[in-house]
């Protein structure tokens, strides 16, 4: 009788749990989607300023969350700084790189070699979080990762910007997953205390580095600002920036 009433549970968790993968794995392809299309079909020339505009979305959409009291974490005092370091930097790096390998590079490059995240996740969980995996795991996503060697070997279109951009990509995603991982067990933060302030803190000074080096001023003369199509693809991926984040 127990196991009958715990069954029904177990299905709607599992249920659950394969949608939410289903969300995300449909989210992370089309905001890869949209970000191509906006940084290579419609050529705009920042990524960094992409990046910009996620990282904005991402603190205008928790801030609001957090005053009508959808979701709750802890108000900032000096104390953020030390508590989230060094997730900011990895974040911005993340976002950064991610954005300028998918310019650089095909789709279909860009997802092959996204697979070494994989292999830098599980190597970053044991030396800093001490899990351990089964040895039929560990063989199954070297075998994955040499694939996606395989599959580079044969890109006639080798591009070594792109390719720096995206091994690094998968090195700040790896390291940005396990910390924060880490991360969320500190008090009064929480998963989206970890993602506000790793935005609110960096974008000023990615700012004013787009400023800097002029990426800025290409973005605001960009011609196509006038254009829907152009504007619409943008919010969406400053909103899907943000999406595949949660």
């Amino acid at each position: 009788m127990s196991a009958q009433v715990c069954q029904p549970p177990a299905e709607h968790s599992g249920l659950l749990r394969f949608l939410s993968a289903l969300f995300y794995a449909g989210s992370s392809f089309l905001i890869t989607i949209v970000n191509k299309t906006v940084l290579t079909g419609f050529r705009f020339p920042s990524y960094m300023c992409l990046g910009i505009g996620q990282m904005v979305t991402t603190v205008v959409v928790l801030y609001a969350a957090k005053k009508s009291n959808t979701v709750q974490f802890q108000d900032f005092d000096r104390s953020i700084l030390f508590k989230i370091f060094p997730l900011p930097l990895l974040y911005v790096g993340n976002h950064i790189t991610g954005l300028a390998s998918t310019k650089k590079l095909s789709l279909p490059m860009f997802t092959v070699l996204r697979k070494f995240t994989i292999l830098m996740t599980m190597v970053l969980e044991v030396y800093v979080l001490r899990k351990t995996f089964p040895r039929r795991l560990v063989y199954s996503v070297l075998a994955i990762v040499l694939g996606a060697m395989v599959a580079a070997s044969s890109d006639l279109a080798f591009d070594v910007e792109g390719y720096v951009f995206i091994l690094l990509n998968d090195a700040f995603t790896a390291a940005s997953s396990v910390y924060t991982k880490e991360k969320l067990d500190t008090e009064g933060l929480g998963k989206y205390g970890v993602l506000f302030y790793n935005a609110l803190i960096i974008v000023i000074p990615t700012l004013l580095a787009s400023a800097f080096t002029g990426d800025l001023h290409k973005a605001v003369t960009f011609k196509d600002w006038v254009e829907a199509t152009f504007v619409c693809c943008f919010l969406m991926s400053c909103i899907m920036g943000y999406v595949t984040l949660i």
